[in-house]
């Protein structure tokens, strides 16, 4: 299913028990807040596009084929900073899985 946001979208490719699987989509110029969670940490893979990726303070231009793991706590976010929609492959694991989970530091769009 795929759920609408205001930098992009994103769809649930496949989850079990402590694992879900997301294709994140993110337009040109878009970025997702600055996050963090409390229950899963994240592992990001680059299948199209060219992003950068901010973990802990450290911001990195990251390209196809390269990933970054995110630890549980670990603030962070995603941004294209190109021309053409970037995508990446979201593994998530963890006791809880739910987007409730997200705690937002910064947002573009005033979300809580």
């Amino acid at each position: 299913m795929r759920t609408e946001k205001p930098w992009g979208f994103f769809e649930v490719l496949y989850e079990g028990d402590g694992f879900k699987v997301k294709s994140v989509v993110v337009n040109p110029g878009a970025r997702l807040s600055l996050q963090t969670h409390k229950n899963r940490s994240e592992h990001w893979t680059v299948v199209r596009g060219v992003s950068v990726f901010q973990i802990g303070e450290k911001k990195e231009e990251v390209h196809i084929d390269q990933s970054r793991y995110i630890a549980k706590g670990e603030k962070h976010r995603l941004e294209n900073k190109g021309t053409k929609p970037l995508e990446i492959i979201e593994v998530q694991c963890g006791e809880y899985l739910g987007e409730d989970d997200i705690v937002r530091i910064e947002d573009d769009y005033d979300r809580s």
